[in-house]
């Protein structure tokens, strides 16, 4: 087995630990879900996406995308078509308000309006592979103030590659590592109001930030190292910045998520392994909404916990 598998399959295990929880004025406001196939139910949600009314996308192992209020009340639903390779592991918005899906094990960023209508012409990628254009396994996909996306992936290749509007290549970086701008498998993207981009720097267990706006990206900041102690990581799988000055972290391996300034100091944790409300079980994404709550996406017990930290 190849020290680069290896470490892929480490980082694919579920794992142990927590540390005392931030205070969260009486724990989570509101927790919703269980697990089903039928409307409304989960079956290991593993990513959101939050748009300008607070209505959030979900999908999970079926490969649903389910839209949900921000108080769980079950809005609508559709199914992508494609998914007995595997299911999409990453949401967000683009600039138009639609729906940007990582179709992990298919090779491609698809687009959906927020009604469920596929916008084939603006599909990037769909072929595997290391070249220009093509992917391996991909996580998430953003898009910055001037329309450009930045997709992420993991697998051989472990970079972020960058599209114009229409979805032409420009350039990539990042690379298989644990050197600084390297990566172990780019969870999630985020993208700030300078167009930085912030990356979960997953199996490396810290997060990097790039400005990327030029011909080339440029490593601007990096913080965080494996342990369960404030301030250190265990497999951040998503993160979010509440454009005030915070970023909120989930962890998977750690069953957590922690808040942070920008440049990397810990203002506590919330969480910890288990199933009652207020724990966690190997979480993957978060999303903040308009009155700065945080939905949790508690993978393992099928669910969403709301809190306000």
């Amino acid at each position: 087995m190849t020290r680069q598998l290896l470490q892929i399959l480490i980082c694919l295990t579920p794992l142990c630990g927590c540390v005392p929880a931030l205070d969260s004025s009486g724990g989570p406001e509101v927790v919703w879900g269980d697990r089903g196939i039928s409307s409304g139910k989960f079956e290991k949600p593993r990513a959101v996406a939050i748009d300008a009314n607070d209505q959030l996308y979900i999908v999970d192992m079926t490969a649903r995308i389910q839209v949900f209020d921000r108080d769980g009340t079950f809005l609508r639903a559709w199914q992508i078509p494609e998914y007995y390779r595997g299911r999409p592991s990453g949401l967000s918005f683009n600039n138009a308000g639609d729906l940007l899906i990582a179709d992990t094990h298919y090779n491609r960023m698809l687009v959906y309006t927020s009604d469920g209508r596929k916008l084939d012409e603006q599909t990037i990628g769909g072929v595997e592979g290391h070249g220009p254009g093509e992917f391996g396994f991909v996580t998430d996909a953003v898009q910055d103030s001037q329309g450009n996306y930045y997709i992420g992936e993991y697998g051989q290749f472990d970079r972020i590659q960058k599209f114009t509007p229409d979805g032409q290549y420009l350039f990539e970086w990042g690379g298989h590592g644990s050197e600084p701008g390297q990566f172990v498998r780019p969870q999630n993207i985020a993208i700030d109001e300078q167009d930085h981009i912030w990356v979960a720097d997953a199996c490396n267990h810290r997060i990097q930030v790039f400005d990327a706006t030029g011909d080339k990206a440029e490593l601007i900041k990096i913080w965080g190292k494996s342990g369960e102690q404030p301030g250190e990581l265990s497999y951040p799988y998503d993160l979010v910045l509440d454009g005030q000055g915070h970023v909120y972290v989930i962890e998977f391996g750690n069953h957590r998520l922690q808040k942070f300034t920008l440049e990397g100091e810990s203002l506590g944790v919330w969480g910890g392994n288990g199933r009652e409300p207020g724990q966690l079980f190997c979480p993957w994404a978060l999303a903040l909404d308009s009155q700065g709550r945080v939905h949790v996406i508690d993978s393992n017990n099928h669910r969403v916990q709301r809190v306000k930290l």
